[in-house]
């Protein structure tokens, strides 16, 4: 097995955690790390990926709403649409090498889907896919959002969870530009508190398992 090393980074400004993906996409292309999986939580951030860029109605609230509640706002060079991040969110970058048996970007995406279709089984809860669409759901909500870059089969970005997430927030936006869905989250599924690092454990633990790593 590959090794995967983990990196619990906490409450990171989106700007560093940018940052720290570049470093490690270039460590990896050159092979100075091995695979490593970010575990992390975002400030309040608004994001948006290709899609977004091209049509900008999707964020709903002015700069001058966005300023007064603290959300910063971010364009991404990951795909899709727009997106939120905040506390109680889990956020998940794996920097991985997908040669020489992965090369397969849609095959990615779904083995992403699984690590969080199975991490929500290990507490209890049946989520699933919605044909024609990515990400994670329970019925009609979107409890798991994937965006994701490769570059010479490396990949950075990812996907993020909401656990304990303030789901107010999705309303400043059209999450992923999609009308017809809204988002909920572990806690609101569960009727209960769910601590964050418990949910991290099991993200890496099935992500290790989906994708064949052994974690260093």
């Amino acid at each position: 097995m590959r090794p995967l090393e983990i990196r619990r980074l906490g409450m990171t400004p989106y700007g560093r955690a940018l940052e720290i993906q570049e470093e490690l996409v270039e460590a990896r292309h050159c092979g100075r790390v091995s695979d490593v999986l970010l575990l992390l939580q975002h400030p309040h951030v608004i994001t948006r990926g290709a899609n977004a860029r091209r049509h900008r109605a999707n964020i709903l609230a002015s700069p001058a709403t966005l300023a007064a509640r603290g959300v910063s706002l971010f364009d991404t060079g990951r795909g899709g649409d727009v997106t939120y991040h905040g506390p109680g969110q889990l956020v998940c970058y794996p920097i991985v090498d997908l040669r020489p048996d992965r090369c397969d970007v849609h095959r990615y995406v779904r083995d992403l889907e699984e690590v969080l279709i199975r991490t929500a089984e290990v507490f209890g809860l049946r989520v699933g896919r919605v044909r024609g669409l990515t990400g994670v759901w329970s019925g009609s909500d979107k409890v798991g959002a994937i965006g994701v870059r490769i570059s010479r089969w490396i990949t950075c970005h990812g996907f993020a969870l909401n656990v304990s997430t303030d789901l107010d927030y999705f309303n400043l936006i059209i999450p992923c530009g999609l009308t017809s869905y809204s988002v909920t989250s572990f806690d609101k599924l569960m009727g209960r508190s769910l601590a964050i690092d418990s949910v991290e454990t099991a993200v890496i633990e099935e992500f290790a398992a989906v994708f064949d790593r052994q974690i260093a």
